[in-house]
């Protein structure tokens, strides 16, 4: 009995420590990337008994190292600047070692290997910021669409989406009459863009997105933008107002009417009675009067 409770627990250790005997194996490794801030995640959270080292390389490339990712005790490792090539694609290998100031007779630690990242075609798109401006006329709407920064840098200036995919970069405009549902969409090869074909001194809502149509169709569009409106020139009393307003006002209306009609009629017929009351009392003219000299 002893010796099956013992077979039983070496194959328990061996499972989770991996078939070296060692250190356990990173598992769920993921890549988060956004306008190319690129990080590597795993599980578990390592105990103080061995730590983690990330190794990357790209297809056919040397394996490589980042300095902030050795022997370390964190769960992520951000690779933004160390993956320069951003037309390439990279794996990465999470080795499961001893801590910073442990050694080990092992010769090879145990590792995972992560799924294929390719910076230019996987990164997502954050939401861009955008000014609307309409014209005097209010026959045309302008967008100024700014560019999101990036988490790259070229000779110490921060490169936006715009430096790195160029003309490439694209952005849709969906856009609806304010309280409508239905929509349209527009797509401009600039940050500055115009519609011209909008009802005149009508409010319009606008939301904006990177739009890049040489990827594949689930990485296409970035992230939308939040909602602006225009002002409405002459707006319908409906839309300014809500429904119980509208009534109470007619209400007030129609009531001060009322009093009014109400007062009007009281005062014409007191002054009926005034008047016949002041006939009913005159006294009768004396024909003697007349005969007088």
């Amino acid at each position: 009995m002893s010796r099956t409770l013992a077979a039983l627990s070496f194959v328990f250790f061996l499972s989770t420590h991996g078939a070296s005997g060692s250190y356990p194996r990173a598992q769920n490794v993921t890549w988060t990337s956004t306008n190319f801030k690129t990080i590597l995640s795993w599980e578990p959270k390592p105990s103080a008994d061995y730590s983690y080292t990330v190794e990357f390389s790209r297809a056919g490339g040397d394996k490589q190292r980042n300095l902030h990712c050795i022997r370390s005790s964190f769960t992520t490792c951000d690779l933004s600047t160390s993956l320069t090539d951003l037309n390439a694609c990279y794996t990465a290998d999470i080795l499961s070692e001893p801590p910073k100031l442990g050694t080990s007779d092992m010769i090879e630690f145990p590792h995972t290997t992560s799924s294929q990242f390719c910076p230019y075609t996987d990164t997502d798109i954050s939401k861009p910021d955008f000014k609307l401006k309409v014209s005097e006329d209010k026959k045309k709407t302008t967008l100024y669409v700014t560019d999101p920064l990036t988490a790259l840098f070229k000779d110490g200036q921060q490169l936006n989406i715009r430096d790195i995919f160029s003309d490439q970069l694209q952005y849709r405009v969906t856009y609806r009459k304010n309280q409508s549902t239905g929509k349209k969409v527009y797509t401009s090869k600039t940050s500055e863009i115009e519609l011209s074909d909008l009802d005149q001194g009508e409010s319009y809502c606008f939301s904006v997105q990177a739009y890049i149509p040489s990827r594949s169709v689930d990485k296409q569009l970035g992230e939308m933008s939040q909602p602006q409106c225009s002002n409405n020139d002459n707006p319908s009393i409906f839309k300014v107002y809500s429904i119980g307003v509208i009534a109470c006002a007619i209400f007030l209306i129609l009531l001060l009417i009322g009093i009014i009609i109400a007062v009007t009629v009281v005062c014409c017929k007191r002054r009926k009675k005034t008047l016949k009351n002041e006939k009913d009392g005159m006294p009768l003219e004396d024909p003697h009067w007349h005969n007088i000299p």
